[in-house]
This record gives C-alpha cells, structure tokens and sequence, in this order.
C-alpha cells in the first residue's frame, strides 16, 4: 500500500519539491539580508539617523517578508486543495473505486495509509517552510515586534503544521462526501479560507484574557508607531505595537502626565516642521496612553494551543473519514 500511494502521489511529490527547492532558495537569500542589514544598519546606526535609517530598514523588508508569510499561509490550503480534495474523490468520480475497493486491502486500511503517508508529506512540507520562513524573517519580526499579527503568527514555528494536516484531512473527507474532485477543491478553498479569516479576528485574541499598562510616549515608541494623528480634543497614537505583543487596539489615546487628553493646541508648540524634532519634543512632555494587549510571553501558550486545535480536527475529521468510507460509501 505505501509502494502504491507512492507511485500515484509522485507526481505532485515532484512539483511540490522543485517549489519548495525555489522557496527555499529565496527565503535563504532573503534571510542573510535581512541580518546583513539588521546588524550593519539598524544595530549599527549613527544617534541621530537612527529613525530614518529603521524606518527605511521596515519598508525595504516589509513587502518581501508579507509574501512570503501570506504564501506559506497559502500552502496548507494547496495541500488540501490539490493533494486532499481529489484522493478520493477522484476515484469515487471515475468509478474506479470499484476495482480498488474490491482487492485483498480493506477501504479503511486503503484509506488509513494514504492518510498517514500524505499526512506525513503534508506535516514535513509545511514543516520545512516554516522553519525557514521563521528563520529568514526572526531579526526583522525581532525589530517590528508584532509577531501575534496575522499573517506573521500563522506563518511562523509550529502553527502552520496544524494548517496543514487540517486542510489535508479535510480534503479528504470533503471529497468523500460530494465525490466531485472540482466542487471539493473548491469547498476546501471556501472552508480554509473562511478559517483564516474568523479565527485570527474573532477567535484568537479569546483565548488568554488581555493585560493593560500604561506606555510612556518616547521617541522609540513613536518610532515603531504608524502614524500620531491630531484632532481639536485630542491626539492619538496609531499602529503601535510593543515587541512581541499583540494589542487589542490599533489607536491609542495620548493623555498628559494627570491623566487630561493632550490636545492639538498643546501640541502646537511641537510642530517644527521637521519629524526628529517634532518627535523630541514630545518625548520630552511626560506622555503617556493606555496599551491593552496579549504579553510576548504568551506567544508560544498561543501557538500550542491553535495548533492542538487544528491537530484534534484533524484526527476526529480523519476518525470520521475511516468510519464513513467503511460504512456509507457503497
């Protein structure tokens, strides 16, 4: 049974290598320069070009570490689409069901190994990828800090191996159901996207209650924001992210040192004209705003326990598959 899930697997085995050989390529590349880089120019800096010299280290990095993260948050979905969705469907479309089914081997015992085989397949691919990506991104995710972020999270360590048997095994067990290779493909799709789109925003912040603290306005902190905004009543902080946490808001309100909202008439006397000085003064006005967020210590409790999830699906979306392929498929 292995040798035959093999010679029909071997196929996408083959492509899926030649890809993952050029992935690899690249995010080999792409890690040594962005720890060139990282080392030379953002820990090397001179004082006073610190902040221009990081924010042109964020922007030349940001594109290519983005792709590479939604890409590898794609592959568990390619996985179920072109390896999941058509192994049974395939044969349950073609009627070829028929012949295979009625050998010495036992649909359940069929299923099982090409399960467990590509399962295997499908855990390594996405095993190595992520290893890699988490290399080749670890100094520019060290500087941004926002490692709880989608696609960030689900593109780095264990996280993406839990992706990747789920959309396997529920591949299988959709083309199962329908028998149709192309709407299978297709549902996988809905499903797994559906999944990365509701548990990043509605599910994985749920899962530790939140911390709040108060943070001092200084200049680092304005230098990792992306943007201080003013109105009449007040001023804001926006997209700022303390290393290695995941806040709760991405606007935070800027209050004086006794707690008033500091306002854009206060402000005034801090518009220079040039951002460096702009940002000194404030540095210098004993700001500070409320930050409420998950600790960078709870990012490994968060990668487990996303993982068991997706883990646990898998294996009752298996269990369900050997049950039904024994019992209803006819």
């Amino acid at each position: 049974m292995i040798w035959l899930t093999w010679r029909q697997f071997r196929t996408q085995a083959i492509v899926a290598a030649v890809a993952l050989a050029a992935l690899a390529a690249y995010l080999l590349y792409i890690g040594v320069q962005i720890r060139h880089d990282y080392t030379s120019q953002v820990l090397g800096c001179v004082p006073e070009d610190c902040l221009v010299t990081k924010r042109e280290f964020l922007n030349r990095y940001e594109a290519p570490v983005g792709i590479v993260s939604l890409l590898l948050m794609a592959v568990p979905g390619l996985i179920g689409v072109f390896w999941g969705a058509p192994l049974v469907a395939r044969e349950l479309e073609t009627k070829t069901d028929r012949l295979v089914w009625n050998q010495s081997v036992t649909r359940g015992r069929w299923l099982g190994v090409k399960l467990a085989v590509l399962g295997l397949a499908a855990l390594a691919a996405a095993g190595l990828l992520s290893l890699l990506v988490t290399w080749s991104a670890s100094d520019y995710d060290q500087y941004v800090g926002n490692r709880f972020a989608a696609p960030n999270f689900g593109a780095r360590n264990v996280v993406p191996l839990g992706y990747a048997l789920f959309a396997f095994v529920l591949g299988v067990v959709v083309g199962l159901l329908v028998r149709r290779t192309v709407a299978s493909m297709a549902i996988v799709v809905a499903v797994y996207a559906a999944l990365q789109i509701l548990v990043p925003n509605a599910i994985r912040s749920h899962l530790l209650p939140p911390v709040t603290t108060d943070v001092a306005l200084t200049q680092d902190v304005l230098a990792h924001a992306n943007g201080f905004g003013l109105n009449q009543s007040s001023a804001r902080i926006i997209g700022y992210t303390m290393a290695g946490t995941w806040p709760s808001d991405s606007i935070h309100q800027i209050y004086n040192a006794d707690g008033t909202p500091y306002t854009s008439e206060q402000n005034r006397s801090c518009m220079t004209g040039s951002i460096d000085k702009d940002f000194d003064c404030l540095a210098t006005r004993n700001l500070h705003f409320t930050y409420t967020y998950q600790p960078g210590s709870r990012y490994w409790p968060f990668q487990w326990i996303e993982t068991s999830a997706y883990l646990v699906l898998s294996v009752l979306l298996a269990g369900f598959g050997l049950w039904w392929v024994r019992r209803k498929v006819s």
